[in-house]
């Protein structure tokens, strides 16, 4: 299978790169990149061809593509990957807008192309545990959950909201929504939440708290922020505390690591960081998408997963803007 990937604006598309020239009888057989340097650099990187226009690319003898453009970017790139018949993987959040996200999930269904949704935390080891027990009931009926999704602030497009959509509620709501919709098999119904700027001097959002309802009757409160400092070990966290009539469950998603501490003096001077021991998840959810693209069972998350993820965080925005709970779902308009 030959994979091409559009733009590395998205710091993931490296790591997803990685994976694909990891996984048998998988060849990484383009990259498209409207900026120049950057793309011959990953091209001459990952040992493959580079193509200033993603036309070129599509134009190409490959199966698939995976697309880390600007958030705002996704829908012309999804668009037309659809109609040149390439299966499409696409970076979270899916787009910008549900009316984008829509039209992303109508062109590949005229197509008869895959789209899914790049959520690697589905595939995380201890995501899936959590999952097991949740529906083998030991937890009970869940009542509540509780949510973080923390991370260092991002540079570039990430910090302009025509480009992003969004700061960091956009950034890190979608991740833990698309958990809870996914291990409830349930939706939300609303969604009330206060969005601000008060870790950094940036024209965007830094940091949110959301308080959610799902259809089930479950309460949820999430805390997007990037709070993390550049000096922390890692870029972040993903945690839940789920509650049940029958018992919790407490998850930490990233850490499956060990910390190991450089002297100063070292090659490396002194630093602390975290490697990491738990399963590859981009990986894995890189294999999920091939899965689907060969019509076999997968657990990776479909366009409309991605849009109702995003749909979240469109309607915290939407709160805070009101002063009030936002219902879902939301309008296409």
């Amino acid at each position: 299978m030959k994979f091409g990937i559009i733009s590395f604006a998205h710091m993931h598309a490296y790591s997803y790169a990685r994976a694909l020239r990891e996984i048998p009888g998988v060849a990484l057989a383009g990259i498209a990149d409207a900026d120049a340097e950057r793309g011959k650099a990953a091209a001459a990187r990952f040992q493959t061809e580079y193509y200033p226009d993603y036309n070129e690319l599509l134009a190409k003898d490959i199966d698939a593509v995976i697309i880390c453009s600007a958030n705002a970017d996704h829908k012309e790139h999804a668009v037309a990957a659809a109609r040149a018949k390439k299966h499409i993987l696409c970076e979270k959040p899916i787009s910008i807008s549900v009316a984008d996200a829509q039209a992303m999930i109508d062109a590949a269904s005229e197509a008869g192309v895959v789209l899914q949704t790049a959520f690697p935390v589905r595939h995380c080891g201890p995501v899936r545990q959590l999952k097991a027990v949740v529906e083998q009931g030991k937890l009970g009926e869940i009542i509540a959950i509780n949510g973080t999704n923390h991370g260092k602030m991002p540079p570039g497009w990430f910090l302009d909201p025509a480009k992003a959509g969004g700061g960091a509620v956009m950034d890190h709501t979608v991740h833990v929504a698309d958990l809870i919709r996914w291990i409830c098999k349930t939706e939300f119904t609303e969604v009330y939440a206060e969005v601000d700027t008060l870790l950094h001097d940036v024209g965007i959002d830094d940091c949110g708290m959301l308080t959610m309802q799902l259809a089930s009757g479950a309460i949820c409160s999430l805390d997007p922020s990037w709070s993390r400092p550049d000096a922390f070990p890692t870029w972040g966290d993903v945690t839940m505390q789920v509650i049940g009539t029958k018992g919790v469950a407490s998850l930490d998603a990233f850490r499956q690591v060990g910390m190991v501490y450089v002297s100063p003096g070292g090659s490396s001077g002194g630093s602390v960081y975290e490697y990491g021991w738990g399963n590859d998840a981009d990986k894995e959810m890189v294999e999920a998408f091939i899965k689907a693209v060969k019509g076999e069972p997968n657990e990776g998350a479909s366009g409309l997963d991605g849009l109702k993820a995003m749909e979240v965080a469109l309607a915290a925005y939407e709160s805070a803007k009101r002063t009030a709970p936002v219902k879902l779902p939301l309008g296409v308009a």
